[in-house]
């Protein structure tokens, strides 16, 4: 499949998961109308956020399809290199944090403790590749080349 060709199916593929964002919007909308559960409410407000946000990337990848390429350049990073480092510790801080409760809640049956904590360190994780992905663009890995 040609460059040009694969680019239209990613954005189309990207308006119908768009589609499905919104759908996952209003079903979590929904249940927390439902219920005044406090740990009920929290998890479908996470859920809603992430996929609000899912759209927002969905369209900023369609836009660099459609609209506009996107580019970064070694400049650009150089200059939030060192804060992306300082960012970096503060991310493994915390989850060295998180993992030192987790492993003090084993066998407690503190199951709701131990939901959000497991969540924290998910997210954490997710956040400490997102920064750490932001390297191999320094390598020479650039996404419309």
């Amino acid at each position: 499949m040609k460059t040009k060709d694969l680019q239209k199916a990613i954005a189309a593929k990207m308006k119908d998961w768009q589609k499905t964002e919104n759908r996952a919007v209003s079903i979590t909308g929904q249940m927390i109308d439902k219920t005044e559960n406090p740990m009920l409410r929290l998890v479908m407000e996470i859920i809603q956020r992430d996929s609000q946000m899912h759209h927002r990337i969905q369209q900023f990848l369609i836009d660099g399809i459609e609209s506009r390429a996107y580019s970064l350049s070694t400049d650009e990073l150089n200059l939030i290199s060192s804060m992306v480092g300082k960012h970096k510790k503060v991310e493994d801080e915390m989850l060295c944090a998180v993992e030192s409760l987790l492993s003090e809640l084993k066998g407690k049956k503190m199951m709701v403790e131990e939901y959000f904590l497991n969540f924290l360190v998910a997210d954490e994780t997710k956040h400490c590749k997102m920064l750490a992905a932001l390297d191999t663009f320094k390598k020479g890995l650039y996404p419309y080349a």
